[in-house]
C-alpha cells in the first residue's frame, strides 16, 4: 500500500467528516490494511492529516500558477474579477480538496491549529504578491483610486474574497452567483478611478 494512496483515502474522509470524525482505523479499512500498518508512512493520525493538507496547498500553488499566467495581459478590472471568481467558485482546487481545506480552516483540529495557519499563511504568499502587484499597476496606471494603498487595496480583496467564499454556505448557487456579481460591481466601483 502506498503513502499515495493511504493519503487519497484519508483526503476523502477527512473531507467528508473533519479530523475528529475519522479515526485511523477507518482510514485503513477503506484502504484494507489494519491499523498498525500505516504507522510504515505516517508516524501518527496529526502526521498524516498534515501530509494531506501539505497536498492539498501543493495544488493551490500549481493552480494558481496556471491562473497567473491566464492573467497575463489583462487589465486590472479583468485579472480582480478572474480571482475572484476562480477562487471563490473552485478555490483553486478540486472538490475534494476545496472541501477538505474549508472544514479545516473554518474547524482545525485543536492541536494542529497553530501550525495549519502558518503553513495556511506561508502558502498564501504568491498570491498576496500577485494581487500586490495587480493593485500597484492599478495605482501606477490610473485606473484605480490613489486614496488607499496597494497593501490596504490586498486586505479589501481578501475581505472580498473571503466574504464570498462563506455566502456559499448559505445561498443556493444561483442566489451566490447573483451576489457575486452585485458585490463585485459595488467592489469595483468603488476601486475604478472616475
Amino acid at each position: 500500500m502506498s503513502a499515495q494512496t493511504i493519503k487519497a483515502a484519508a483526503l476523502r474522509l477527512f473531507a467528508g467528516s473533519g479530523y475528529d470524525g475519522v479515526p485511523l482505523s477507518e482510514i485503513a479499512k477503506e484502504v484494507g490494511i489494519k491499523t498498525p500498518s500505516l504507522y510504515a508512512h505516517f508516524t501518527s493520525k496529526d502526521d498524516l492529516f498534515m501530509a494531506v493538507f501539505e497536498d492539498v496547498l501543493a495544488e493551490h500553488a500549481e493552480r494558481l500558477e496556471d491562473l497567473m499566467r491566464r492573467l497575463e495581459g489583462r487589465s486590472v478590472e479583468e485579472r480582480l474579477h478572474t480571482i475572484l471568481h476562480d477562487t471563490c467558485h473552485t478555490y483553486l482546487l478540486s472538490e475534494n480538496h476545496v472541501t477538505f481545506l474549508k472544514r479545516t480552516m473554518l474547524f482545525p483540529p485543536a492541536a494542529l491549529k497553530e501550525k495549519l495557519l502558518e503553513r495556511f499563511e506561508e502558502s498564501e504568499k504568491r498570491l498576496n504578491v500577485l494581487l500586490k502587484q495587480i493593485f500597484q499597476d492599478g495605482l501606477r496606471s490610473g485606473h484605480l483610486r490613489t486614496a488607499e494603498s496597494a497593501d490596504d487595496l490586498v486586505m479589501s480583496f481578501y475581505c472580498l474574497l473571503d466574504g464570498m467564499f462563506i455566502q456559499q454556505f448559505y445561498y443556493r448557487p444561483d442566489d451566490w452567483e447573483h451576489r457575486l456579481q452585485t458585490v463585485w460591481r459595488i467592489y469595483w466601483q468603488g476601486l475604478a478611478a472616475k
